[in-house]
């Protein structure tokens, strides 16, 4: 009965042990894993926060179109900032309307241009059938999307498309939009280098949108 009664008892002793280094095992394996687990939690958090401030929404650097501004426009638009516009002074046409207003990303590191081009007031053309002929005079264009936007008193056309010219690789986004105003048609155009370069543009694009004014 001893005997057995000891070896019972080193049999819980051996099992007690077992037990205790197997917990003691994984407590360790827990601890080894933690970084990890850190790493994971914070990942989804590192992702979803914008790697920088491009992007986003782009801030004002002045106003362009009207009376005194470096180009005047039938429209007023804000120019993002950084970004410096400059008067067309010789004639380039594309469709019913006349290149008048360069606004250069170079300053703000970027290779593009946001273009305004105008028109006389016409007989009653609208903002799409403006923008249908602006596209239809391009050679490479593919792949347009319109839809219409309304902005203040404004109710405009918008178009997105893909565009190679005989220089590209391959073919690259670009957009443009139109509106008529008393004063005639106008039509605001951004494009870019390539289809990065065109994304990284956007929010000074879509600031002449939303602060476009007859």
């Amino acid at each position: 009965m001893l005997v057995g009664a000891g070896n019972r008892r080193h049999g819980l002793v051996h099992v007690t042990l077992l037990v205790a280094a197997m917990t003691a095992m994984t407590t360790l394996a827990g601890c080894a894993e933690a970084p990890g687990d850190a790493a994971k939690a914070n990942g989804p958090a590192s992702a979803s926060a914008p790697a920088t401030a491009d992007g986003t929404t782009a801030r004002s650097g002045g106003s362009i179109g009207a009376a005194g501004s470096a180009c005047e426009l039938p429209v007023t638009f804000d120019t993002a900032e950084d970004w410096t516009a400059e008067a067309v002074r010789t004639p380039l046409r594309q469709g019913p309307v006349t290149l008048a207003c360069e606004v250069d990303a170079k300053p703000a590191g970027h290779i593009g241009y946001l273009r305004a081009w105008t028109a006389a007031p016409g007989a009653g053309a609208d903002a799409r059938t403006v923008l249908e002929a602006f596209l239809a005079a391009e050679e490479g264009v593919s792949k347009a999307r319109y839809s219409t936007f309304e902005v203040g008193t404004l109710t405009g056309a918008e178009v997105e498309y893909a565009y190679q010219s005989e220089f590209d690789d391959a073919p690259k986004t670009e957009r443009a939009l139109a509106v008529t105003t008393p004063r005639g048609p106008v039509v605001v155009h951004l494009g870019g280098l390539d289809t990065e370069e065109h994304e990284a543009m956007l929010p000074a694009y879509e600031l002449a949108k939303r602060t476009l004014k007859a």
